[in-house]
């Protein structure tokens, strides 16, 4: 297929970290791709001049580099050959530059279970990963696997949608899935009072993003149907891939200037934090 040529997998030892790197070895498999595995580990901000300063160093070191050698282990059980980088820092910048300088095309993270509140956030480092960079970044869920057949993709018809759309399709077309466009109309309910008819008028444009959508892959020879539906757009998308048991969901990520870099964007960030499996953010 050939999306990405080289894949960064954020690997913190925890289950849902182990389940991401398993997800990228599959990944990899298909895409014929290069593993590089990356800890990041707390910089130490205590007083310099006290003593056992060395120690605290040496000990936060010592413990990126046996969760690395956990990663080592599970890619030798695969027979999968990784490569290892361990970093001390901000998670999410070190990940990034990370991203930049191995010049990967996506950047693959797991996803802790989360109380209902919690699963509102995608999790601050995910957060400001996808933010920061402009590399694609996967996010799976614990105890979920990347599927190819049945694949969600979501449009709203902006620049950030285009770059979405030929992934979505690229991936269908290579592995045989079947694509679903969702376009979500997602107004207050009084604008429905006020103003039926710019309501109207937004339906019609989210029938037009999704026609085109479908007539681009129909072009590429690939199984498409469309949906629009009206509501608060998190919660449509999500409820309809569990709805769908989507294997997984493509969606876009709005702007890195200024203030948004510390959010990807409310709808991105609850459609991670709700979705049932692996979330695809395509970097415009």
């Amino acid at each position: 297929m050939g999306l990405y040529r080289k894949i960064l997998v954020a690997f913190d030892g925890s289950e849902s970290s182990v389940n991401a790197l398993l997800q990228a070895f599959t990944l990899a498999n298909d895409e014929k791709s290069w593993i590089t595995v990356a800890t990041v580990v707390p910089s130490y901000e205590g007083d310099l001049d006290l003593t056992g300063v060395k120690d605290i160093h040496r000990t936060l070191k010592h413990t990126g580099e046996d969760i690395l050698s956990k990663a080592k282990a599970i890619a030798d059980k695969e027979r999968i050959l990784i490569k290892t980088i361990l970093e001390e820092g901000a998670p999410y910048e070190k990940l990034v530059e990370i991203a930049e300088t191995e010049n990967a095309g996506i950047i693959v993270m797991g996803k802790r279970g989360m109380s209902r509140l919690q699963s509102a956030f995608a999790g601050s480092v995910t957060a400001r990963v996808i933010g920061h960079s402009t590399r694609d970044v996967l996010v799976v869920p614990a105890n979920s696997v990347i599927g190819r057949k049945n694949i969600i993709l979501t449009t709203d018809g902006s620049k950030y949608s285009a770059a979405v759309v030929d992934k979505a399709i690229e991936f269908a077309k290579s592995y045989g899935g079947e694509l679903t466009v969702i376009s979500v109309v997602d107004v207050p309910t009084e604008f429905y009072a006020e103003a039926p008819k710019a309501v109207e008028d937004l339906i019609e444009k989210a029938k037009g993003f999704v026609s085109d959508v479908k007539k681009k892959a129909d072009e590429c020879e690939v199984a498409t149907s469309g949906f629009v539906k009206e509501g608060e757009a998190f919660k449509v998308i999500t409820d309809f891939a569990k709805n769908k048991k989507a294997d997984i969901i493509f969606t876009g990520s709005h702007g890195r200037t200024g203030i948004k870099r510390l959010l990807m964007g409310s709808v991105t960030e609850k459609v991670i934090g709700y979705a049932p499996c692996p979330v695809l953010v395509v970097k415009a």
